[in-house]
């Protein structure tokens, strides 16, 4: 697995923090510090700018992968949202996620201004996530039978 340099990951933090500017100050706080949250748990993260398109200023949103995608972070007016890719099959005993709880694979923590999430609970997850992306999907059988 490619590490990512320091130098990378200090061009990375400012492109979070580009991407957030305007959004107010609370919401870049925020991002920031569930993104050192997330290289705390797992110092061998890559993170990217995904997604740009001209409804978020070409800036893209924040995504952080390990073994594949592991969440992204976004801003909202009211929230700061991170969607973990495979949520729904993570253990979430501090019931972190808040959001999106009705999908099949998906699951998202609306953080909103002044609430605080339990780091220790939140880096849990991620390492439960990194650990899930190392198990091999199970192959799924052919639809076609063979004669």
């Amino acid at each position: 697995m490619k590490r990512q340099s320091t130098v990378a990951r200090k061009a990375a933090a400012s492109r979070v923090g580009a991407g957030t500017q305007g959004s107010g100050d609370w919401r870049a706080e925020t991002l920031a510090r569930m993104r050192a949250l997330i290289f705390a748990a797992d110092p061998a993260m890559i993170e990217e700018q995904k997604w740009k398109k001209p409804s978020n200023g070409m800036k893209g949103v924040p995504a952080w992968s390990h073994g594949g995608l592991i969440c992204t972070g976004e801003t909202y007016k009211q929230v700061v949202k991170l969607t973990f890719a495979r949520g729904a099959s993570l253990p979430d005993p501090a019931h972190l996620f808040n959001a999106s709880l009705e999908g099949g694979t998906r699951r998202a923590i609306d953080i909103r201004e002044g609430e605080t999430i339990d780091a220790r609970a939140f880096k849990a997850l991620v390492k439960a996530a990194v650990a899930e992306n190392s198990v091999a999907p199970q192959k799924k059988p052919n639809a076609r039978t063979t004669r």
